[in-house]
């Protein structure tokens, strides 16, 4: 288990330190949908090893759709008196007793994974609205608490310039193409969180991540960063299947993790804060190379099959400009280097 690795222990130890306003989770509850995922069980990471650490007895409702995939992530932490699972379907929303009240609700809960969206576009698209809608509608019948909800910089889109987006800056996506139903569906959560802020007082802020790693991904993830991160633990070779040019806001999963806790604690309501640690804004070639000499294996170059290139972010740059998140006093700790290291180190030991 990760809990096992003394480098992911000593992250997050690290991670603690530098996160802005921690202190106001004390004894506080919070709810974590896609609580099994890459970046939201980071998040919870944080917040567990925050109460083993300094007691500050946050309560940590873990959402998903699976007890066992939750139990064979959390092990033996699913036993202790401040962490509970709940059972949360993104297609269905949130359906818990009406005493169940939270200070705080982290909305991850979707589809990523390329493959997915490609094979399940409508319920990438449903996950994205009917559940956060719901956890909307749990804070607005309760009239208490703040949802962060979890985006993606692939709202994006299309853009003429190579610099790096800044919030509300958008370019073209394509609406008749399935392969876009996952920033579509994004697009439309944020103005949902913002229409509920504008009629009902419903608190809310949003996060915008790039390319998140790190060895909470899943085996399953066919993200590139993953599939490389698990091949390169691996001892195998790296395989590329397009010129690698493309640029990336890279994220380690705790780097990201502690972002989207420093704009939940001090966000402004109803704002986007691009998540991207400077240090780590490269290309996709840039990180192949980063992998494959932490691991000492070879890089291949392959064409892609048409079945492959359909599932390719079509953004040839989509690096971000976190400025807006640093000035709520965040900063990133895990540079591509060590981050990249580090993520194949701990895959290594599991």
């Amino acid at each position: 288990m990760l809990y096992d690795s003394d480098i992911w222990l000593h992250d997050l130890d690290t991670i603690i330190k530098v996160i802005p306003d921690l202190d106001k989770l004390e004894k506080k509850s919070i709810l974590i949908t896609g609580a099994s995922g890459l970046v939201c069980s980071a998040i919870a990471d944080v917040l567990i090893r925050l109460n083993e650490t300094y007691n500050t007895d946050v309560h940590i409702y873990l959402a998903g759709r699976s007890e066992t995939r939750m139990r064979k992530r959390y092990g033996k932490y699913l036993e202790n008196e401040f962490v509970h699972f709940l059972f949360f379907d993104a297609e269905i929303g949130l359906k818990i007793c009406a005493d169940d009240r939270f200070d705080y609700i982290i909305y991850g809960a979707s589809y990523s994974s390329p493959q997915m969206i490609i094979e399940k576009p409508v319920q990438t698209m449903m996950g994205n609205i009917i559940g956060l809608k719901s956890s909307l509608d749990h804070i607005k019948q309760h009239c208490a608490g703040r949802l962060l909800f979890i985006s993606s910089s692939e709202i994006y889109g299309k853009k003429e310039k190579d610099e790096p987006y800044k919030e509300g800056e958008y370019g073209f996506i394509d609406l008749l193409n399935s392969r876009n139903s996952y920033s579509i569906a994004k697009r439309a959560a944020e103005t949902l969180c913002v229409s509920y802020y504008d009629e009902y007082g419903v608190d809310s802020v949003i996060v915008r991540p790039g390319h998140v790693y790190g060895p909470t991904a899943s085996r399953s993830d066919n993200h590139v960063s993953s599939v490389w991160a698990y091949a390169a633990a691996n001892s195998e070779d790296i395989v590329m299947k397009s010129n690698g040019a493309q640029i990336r806001s890279y994220c380690y999963c705790l780097d990201c993790a502690s972002a989207i806790l420093t704009v939940l604690l001090k966000g402004e309501s109803v704002h986007a804060y691009n998540i991207s640690n400077p240090n780590s804004v490269i290309s996709i070639k840039e990180m192949a190379e980063l992998m494959t000499a932490s691991a000492g294996v070879s890089l291949i170059q392959e064409e892609a099959t048409e079945t492959e290139r359909k599932i390719f972010n079509p953004m040839s740059n989509s690096s971000l400009d976190s400025s807006s998140l640093q000035a709520l006093g965040w900063r990133g700790m895990f540079d591509a280097k060590t981050g990249f290291t580090h993520t194949i180190e701990i895959l290594k030991s599991l």
